[in-house]
């Protein structure tokens, strides 16, 4: 006897048939959900104006395991120990940082290559400084965006 298994796709903001899987990345994070047309099409148009002033990462994908390692990688809990040290250093030291928020990658490089005195290493040997980044904006936090699923 022949049997026929379906999966169905569940809409995962109101419980309905959900048409496809829709799959977008935030902060590092990549998130996928499945939604009907309808609410894929309202996360599309949610998203389109800051899609549209985004730019795309150069330099290609680039996967953990062949990540070049520049600099030693801290633990979780040591990141959250000296993150309030590295954003002192980094604003006593001429860059611009929100109050809360990953801290960019060219302070962090730059805090861990500093002189034992604090200042940024590229002045201890006479070469100029590493032009500070500048910042802002803090993350944008898009869970407002979005309808509530209304109870059916």
């Amino acid at each position: 006897m022949a049997r026929v298994e379906s999966v169905q796709l569940v809409d995962d903001l109101d419980g309905g048939v959900a048409d496809e899987t829709v799959s977008f990345s935030l902060e590092g994070s990549t998130f996928e959900i499945d939604l009907t047309a309808a609410h894929a099409a309202e996360l599309r148009d949610a998203l389109a104006p800051f899609v549209g002033a985004a730019r795309r990462p150069t330099g290609g994908a680039v996967t953990a395991a062949s990540a070049p390692r520049s600099a030693p990688v801290r633990s979780s809990a040591t990141t959250r120990r000296q993150t309030a040290e590295i954003r002192q250093w980094a604003l006593a030291n001429g860059f611009e940082l929100s109050e809360r928020g990953r801290i960019p990658n060219a302070v962090v490089e730059a805090y861990d290559n500093r002189a034992d005195d604090g200042a940024p290493a590229a002045e201890q040997d006479g070469s100029p400084a590493p032009e500070p980044v500048r910042t802002t904006a803090g993350p944008v936090d898009v869970s407002g965006m979005f309808k509530e699923a209304s109870a059916g």
